[in-house]
């Protein structure tokens, strides 16, 4: 794959990537849509929420409104390159036609180790929660279970991934569809045993900002990382019948699924209720829902939490194995990654069969996510913690890495291939670069949060680390 160059030394754009993925064409149109509706909805935005509300009040529409649009640029830039140049290793294979073999082994492992070990933090929780449910069944055993039916499931036909998170998707946006209709309704004093709220809410206790601008950016740091997981939409992408048009379409309703689903529940929540009763691991949903009278809303939650859990568990198991499989292909993991099912003829028919799923990527990913489980049901506050400050800021680091990646793509693309750009990035190339700044910013503000800084610190030096490997292969490679 990288003898394919230009003229000028630069990998040809569409070496590797598309029509020649060996990959199946098993996902179709309605599994890419509703992994897209059901990617910006995780247990970050039920649970983690409460953090951001705690520490911003009222102003924690404007956090989540600020944090949205940094995401919708990164998927804007990543939906630009994707729909040009469509692949399975994704951001990853942008990185290294943009920048150099470097940047795409680095942001490829980065992210691999990013999915694995969140991976862990996913099985856990919704170990804890069946194990509320079901006692008699140790918490490793559901762990166990869990890391089975998904293996499984991601072993067999691409088709059933698309399956499960076509269901998971549609139960989580079924769950805050109703969410927001039934705080409407309480909003305006509809429901029974209510009165409209008016905005008591949100102009007392302190008032829209009672922190603050401070308390607002406070706010972006502690929700800017639940939107981490709408990448995978352009993974999955690869495996349709049409990649361009499929990411295409899944990037242009990035805005309104992330205006309809967290600003206008975070609007809704502090409406609602007064911000200063919101406590930090509890579930604003759930204080919602008990407010307007709601039976077993605890449990109602922790359903829809379970569900977003398992969503994002097999999300995470799919996109790190066609990453660490995009790696192989390239030279940059080891090339018996490369095994594929059923012969692995490109874009072939065997998706039905289960033909064209990358195995081997498949149990190397789930084997290193079983043991990040074990690490942390053995040792949560020492091993695993260490493992998962390594990877809190990755995210971060990836989208700078698309962004810089689309700053000097976009115009090879309009040079060698201007019919690719069926999907452009708004404003080129200053959004972009606001959008760097931006992440900038966000770093600094890590730096300087005494909770967050451990986090910048250790996913700082797991960044070195990769990139003092991926500039000896490099020299190694020169020579």
């Amino acid at each position: 794959m990288h003898d394919a160059t230009t003229q000028a030394g630069e990998p040809a754009l569409g070496a590797g990537t598309g029509a020649n993925e060996p990959l199946s064409a098993g996902l179709k149109q309605r599994h890419l849509t509703m992994l897209g509706l059901g990617g910006v909805i995780g247990a970050g935005l039920f649970v983690g929420s409460g953090a951001g509300i705690a520490v911003a009040g009222p102003g924690i529409v404007l956090s989540y409104l600020i944090a949205g649009a940094l995401a919708t640029l990164v998927m804007r830039m990543l939906g630009e390159m994707s729909a040009a140049i469509p692949a399975s290793g994704a951001f990853s294979v942008h990185a290294e036609r943009a920048l150099g073999r470097w940047a795409g082994f680095s942001v490829g492992w980065l992210y691999w180790f990013l999915l694995v070990v969140v991976l862990a933090v996913e099985a856990t929780g919704a170990a804890q929660i069946a194990h509320g449910w079901v006692p008699a069944v140790p918490q490793w055993g559901w762990v166990l279970l869990f890391m089975i039916v998904f293996t499984v499931a991601n072993l067999s036909a691409v088709k059933n991934f698309g399956e499960f998170e076509f269901w998971f998707a549609a139960l989580k946006v079924t769950a805050i569809v109703l969410f927001l209709t039934l705080s409407l309704l309480a909003v305006f004093g509809v429901l029974p045993d209510t009165e409209p709220v008016g905005l008591a809410n949100l102009t007392g206790h302190g008032g829209l900002l009672p922190h603050g601008w401070g308390g607002v950016i406070s706010g972006v740091l502690a929700v800017v990382f639940a939107f981490g997981g709408l990448e995978v939409v352009t993974i999955a992408a690869a495996e349709s019948d049409d990649p361009a048009r499929a990411v295409g379409r899944a990037v242009r309703s990035a805005v309104w699924r992330i205006l309809f689903f967290y600003v206008g529940s975070m609007l809704v929540i502090v409406t609602l209720l007064p911000w200063s009763s919101m406590q930090p691991g509890k579930s604003p949903y759930v204080a919602v829902l008990d407010s307007i009278g709601v039976p077993g809303a605890g449990q109602i939650m922790n359903i829809v939490v379970f569900v977003a859990l398992l969503s994002a568990l097999n999300a995470n198991l799919y996109g790190s194995s066609r990453m660490i499989f995009s790696l192989a292909e390239r030279g940059e993991a080891p090339r018996a990654l490369l095994k594929v099912s059923g012969g692995g003829s490109p874009r072939s028919s065997e998706a039905e069969s289960g033909g064209g799923v990358p195995r081997r990527a498949v149990l190397a990913s789930v084997a290193f996510g079983f043991l990040s489980v074990l690490l942390n049901l053995k040792w949560p506050d020492s091993v695993f913690l260490y493992m998962l400050n390594a990877v809190g800021a990755v995210l971060l680091f990836v989208w700078g890495l698309i962004a810089v990646s689309q700053l000097r793509l976009r115009p090879r693309i309009e040079r060698e291939a201007p019919g690719k750009l069926t999907l452009r990035m708004w404003a080129f190339p200053y959004l972009t670069w606001a959008a760097l700044l931006a992440m900038g910013g966000v770093l600094v503000l890590m730096l300087t949060d005494e909770t967050a800084r451990p986090q910048l610190l250790w996913s700082g030096a797991a960044t070195g680390a990769v990139l003092l490997v991926a500039g000896v292969r490099e020299l190694r490679a020169r020579r």
